[in-house]
């Protein structure tokens, strides 16, 4: 079963094109610091500047170098219904756990149309799907009801929860069932979230902190939440310094200042400004991740 820290996983750049070996490094290296699955080319694997073949490269590679140890969950979404498929249908093929499928944006479907959307995706593919709702970038909000009718569906297995809204954790339990997997889609409000029903958190300051997050990730599937709680108070500096600015860029120029790799992004998004840098440098020193 997916549950606890499972990093959203950047994707490495190197003079423009994707670092095919410090992905690899980076999978091992999560892995061997306790995180509990990948979710590769998601909103922080900057997806949306991906080709379609870059896109599917990252996920066999992740898939691969995973070799099992821990689930791949692999970004399938799209505001496209025809590409979210191909995306989970090479998903499938290369052996990922499951498919992340963000609610479809831009084109602001309504709740009859996020229920045909991914219907059509659950009975054109095996590949269990993780609803992703995050309408603060999508620009559409799945209503604790429409999730609870998707939730009907087999293979429609839980839900990345983006919305900061810790009520929607006792919503969903109440519209989808307590079998159906809740899992955070916000680092800063992970540990409340579990409290409230969650399962885990597909996290971006794990990718620069995995160690940690899985700690506190393990603490509360303990029930240790004192012990969580200390955890999450050394890691919310660096939750807060990584969004001032886009996440991703944020999570990767954490890692490049511990040598895991480049913070080389594409355009529209541009580097950190020196003001954000210095939150993040702090911020891993807080932590106790940086001298």
């Amino acid at each position: 079963m997916m549950k606890g820290s499972m990093p959203a996983l950047v994707t490495p750049f190197k003079d423009g094109t994707v670092d095919v070996d410090t992905l690899k490094s980076l999978v091992n290296w999560h892995i061997e610091q306790g995180s509990h699955g990948l979710v590769p080319v998601g909103t922080t694997g900057e997806s949306p500047t991906l080709s379609h073949e870059e896109h599917e490269m990252v996920v066999s590679e992740v898939v691969k170098a995973a070799a099992g140890r821990i689930p791949v969950v692999a970004g399938a979404g799209s505001n496209n219904t025809a590409e979210s498929l191909r995306f989970m249908a090479h998903a499938k093929a290369v052996g990922a756990a499951a498919a992340l499928v963000v609610t479809p944006y831009y084109n602001k479907p309504t709740q009859a149309g996020l229920i045909a959307h991914f219907k059509t995706l659950h009975d054109a593919c095996e590949l269990p799907i993780v609803i992703y709702n995050i309408p603060g970038r999508s620009v559409v909000d799945m209503s604790p009801q429409t999730m609870g009718e998707l939730a009907k569906l087999p293979r429609i297995i839980g839900v990345k929860d983006a919305t900061g809204d810790l009520a929607r954790v006792c919503e969903q339990r109440i519209t989808c069932g307590t079998d159906f997997l809740q899992i955070s889609g916000e680092d800063a409000t992970a540990h409340g979230f579990n409290a409230q029903g969650g399962i885990g958190c597909i996290s971006v300051t794990a990718n620069a902190a995995p160690k940690l997050c899985a700690e506190m990730q393990n603490a509360c599937l303990a029930g240790d939440y004192a012990t969580a709680l200390n955890l999450q108070d050394k890691l919310m500096p660096l939750h807060q310094a990584i969004f001032t600015e886009p996440g991703l860029v944020g999570a990767k120029y954490a890692m490049s200042q511990l040598g895991l790799c480049s913070d080389e992004v594409r355009l529209p998004l541009t580097p950190l400004t020196d003001s954000t840098k210095g939150l993040i440098r702090d911020a891993l020193r807080h932590a106790g991740l940086l001298n």
